[in-house]
């Protein structure tokens, strides 16, 4: 097909026969997913799968942990969104198609689809009708923190004896996966703003139920979907029209950006019966104060040695303080901890049996993860890629390693780093964090984009340089992995800072040492 010849728009099917199929016996039920190896989707999958549903998925350039984790639940996948993949004309149709946000109209998959008589929905809306129901939903969301806070938050439930389901972008290693479906009343998820489907340009949040809210920051973000800051911020604002009578609202007062929300939106939420409750370090209800870094040990967990964790005081709104321990280091996590507390203890859960659950927190795959330490060079792997998380994500890794020279290296591979709406914030973001070491590849697939609206490595490059540090632009992987063998010694550390894969450089850099 071309663009000539596309099908007529057909619309996705309604919540009604959607449960109308999940009624089915589930082994007679084939759901395909395009798009499969997107975090979420790959999550939902695997809730899908786990149910007893036959599930296939396509997608391309997969990449772990999300396509090791549908490996291992022997769920087939396709390569390249081709019209064969439906299986069109034979008995292997498909009874429904969940359509991820990365597939376009345009592909060849998608105009099968339209084409046909297959039912078909998108990922937030299946999850709403589907999973989530009627059950109290969790919905953390913001520009930063989001599985982190995700991942705490389905781990409290749980000690709590909620039996959640949850849903993560991330795999949590207390979990050891991204999903499970729920068995009590509970459900906690992530809430993404990026758009739902190219049949459904809301965002992904507005189909998850919310009954409870964690809203941590919020910043420009998505430059392919939002056109400015305040196009990002009536995102949020429809995600807190949501939140009904008797729900919690928690969020972070520090940001100028909440409070701008709040101005606009607090006498309603309040009008309406839902509680507004605000944090931060140096704003909120609950603030945080003498933070400092201590060795922890985290409880109940297979770990034998200590790591690096926070221990704060926290004040309290009826004026009281708390100590807590938090086995992460950085600001963002002690925010993340003190949403989690401040909503739970609203959720009718006393803060002297919440704050010994957090020591047990095992943390979030590619989240500030070591992957190894070979010849004695540790290698962190972090899904950092806005300029905001770049900078406190490097602070915090130097901050953890004092006595190292620290080697960062950064892709910009995500649809607004590739583009140049960023160019000056990486700058002042490598700089502000007083960044010792950087390695640069060139932007990941620039294709489609006209050149005026590219990021410019080069001139970030220079840029850093001009105020003192250590900066190189390498052509590939491979040429990084040698630049950081030749110059890294045992005690130093390699952040690696990347949202794809990032041509293996990970296992790359393990076996260079």
């Amino acid at each position: 097909m071309n663009q000539t010849t596309m099908p007529k728009e057909r619309p996705p099917i309604g919540d009604d026969l959607l449960k109308a199929i999940q009624s089915k016996p589930q082994k007679d039920v084939h759901i395909h997913f395009m798009g499969i190896c997107g975090t979420a989707m790959a999550s939902l999958a695997g809730l899908i799968h786990s149910r007893g549903f036959r599930v296939t998925g396509s997608d391309q350039n997969v990449y772990p942990p999300m396509s090791t984790q549908l490996q291992d639940l022997g769920i087939s996948i396709m390569n390249g969104y081709k019209k064969e993949n439906l299986s069109l004309g034979t008995n292997n149709q498909p009874d429904l198609v969940i359509v991820g946000n990365v597939i376009s109209r345009q592909y060849e998959e998608a105009q099968a689809l339209l084409a046909s008589d297959i039912p078909f929905t998108s990922l937030p809306q299946a999850m709403g009708a589907l999973v989530i129901e009627d059950r109290h939903s969790i919905v953390v969301a913001g520009t930063h923190g989001k599985t982190t806070t995700t991942s705490i938050n389905a781990y409290v439930a749980d000690r709590l004896g909620l039996e959640p389901g949850f849903m993560i972008g991330g795999i949590p290693k207390n979990f050891g996966q991204s999903y499970r479906n729920p068995k009590g009343d509970w459900f906690v998820i992530e809430g993404d703003e990026y758009d739902t489907a190219f049949f459904d340009k809301v965002p992904k949040f507005i189909h998850y139920r919310p009954k409870s809210v964690i809203l941590n920051s919020v910043e420009f973000d998505h430059a392919d979907i939002y056109k400015d800051l305040e196009h990002v911020k009536q995102a949020f604002l429809r995600l807190l029209d949501l939140i009904p009578s008797g729900g919690v609202l928690v969020t972070c007062e520090d940001e100028e950006t909440i409070r701008d929300l709040l101005a606009r939106k607090k006498s309603d939420l309040q009008a309406r019966g839902v509680k507004v409750i605000t944090f931060g370090l140096e704003r909120g209800e609950y603030r945080a104060r003498s933070i400092t870094a201590v060795p922890v040990k985290v409880e109940g967990s297979n770990e034998t040695a200590t790591r690096l964790g926070t221990r704060f005081e926290m004040t309290h709104p009826r004026g009281e303080t708390v100590t807590v321990e938090i086995p992460m280091i950085g600001s963002y996590n002690v925010k993340n901890a003190m949403a989690t507390l401040a909503l739970w203890e609203h959720l009718g859960h006393p803060l002297e049996k919440v704050i010994p659950l957090l020591k047990g927190f095992a943390g979030v795959k590619r989240r500030q993860e070591v992957l190894g330490s070979p010849g004695g060079v540790t290698i962190i792997e972090d899904f950092a890629h806005h300029p905001t998380a770049v900078r406190e994500t490097i602070k915090t890794v130097q901050t953890q390693y004092p006595n190292s020279q620290v080697y960062s290296i950064f892709e910009a591979r995500s649809a607004t780093s590739r583009r140049n709406v960023f160019q000056k914030e990486y700058a002042d973001a490598f700089i502000d964090a007083g960044t010792q070491h950087l390695i640069l590849p060139p932007p990941f697939n620039l294709q489609g984009l006209p050149e005026d609206q590219r990021f410019d490595t080069d001139l970030l490059l220079r840029t850093i340089q001009a105020k003192g540090v250590d900066a190189k632009v390498l052509p590939n992987v491979d040429e990084i992995v040698s630049n950081v063998k030749a110059r890294a010694k045992s005690g130093d550390v390699v952040l690696v800072m990347s949202n794809g894969g990032f041509d293996g450089i990970y296992q790359k850099l393990l076996g260079a040492f």
